[in-house]
């Protein structure tokens, strides 16, 4: 056997009060990390007021469990587009569902509407924005700030063909006094 070139080092083996000095640190951190805790974590949005005991987060209402005031017939209903925000300032918030009928042909017009659930119950439309026999489309909408802006496409007149609208607007909806209030159009153009 080959002895070793480097010396025997004398921490190198250890002794009783070696261990008796480590259990004795350890044992000192573990006391003194029982008695500093950090405060207990809440969860909260960002941004949100921090308050002790305060309800958890509304989830939005869901379009797949609602029934619409639409009449597909045989065919589908199609949810479009969502989105979600607090439009009435109550703490919870409302979905905005963008619907229509799944037509094989054509292009079918789309209805928006405003959906609400309180705590336990099922989820229910409370207001129609866009009512589909108003014959548009919507190209594209969004909820923020308490507002719902949407640009919608629809036709000059009768003779325009269903597959081609030749009239874009944007325009708003605010919760205002009990009721969903249209913005004037801004600037409908043609497309």
């Amino acid at each position: 056997m080959q002895s070793s070139a480097v010396p025997e080092l004398a921490h190198t083996h250890a002794r009783p009060i070696h261990w008796v000095a480590t259990a004795t640190a350890v044992a000192g951190v573990v006391a003194l990390s029982s008695v500093l805790q950090p405060d207990h974590a809440t969860a909260a949005a960002p941004g949100a007021p921090h308050t002790k005991n305060a309800p958890a987060q509304a989830l939005p209402p869901d379009p797949a469990d609602v029934r619409f005031p639409l009449d597909c017939g045989p065919v589908k209903l199609v949810v479009k587009k969502q989105a979600s925000g607090d439009l009435d300032g109550d703490g919870r918030p409302e979905t905005v569902a963008a619907v229509h009928c799944d037509a094989p042909m054509g292009t079918p017009p789309d209805g928006v509407y405003v959906l609400t659930q309180a705590s336990g119950a099922e989820p229910r439309v409370v207001a129609t924005l866009v009512d589909p026999e108003d014959r548009t489309n919507v190209e594209d909408f969004t909820v923020r700030g308490g507002e719902v802006v949407a640009t919608l496409l629809g036709y000059s007149s009768t003779d325009v063909p269903r597959c081609c609208p030749d009239v874009r607007e944007t325009v708003k909806w605010r919760w205002e006094n009990g009721a969903f209030v249209r913005s004037a159009p801004s600037d409908a153009r043609s497309v």
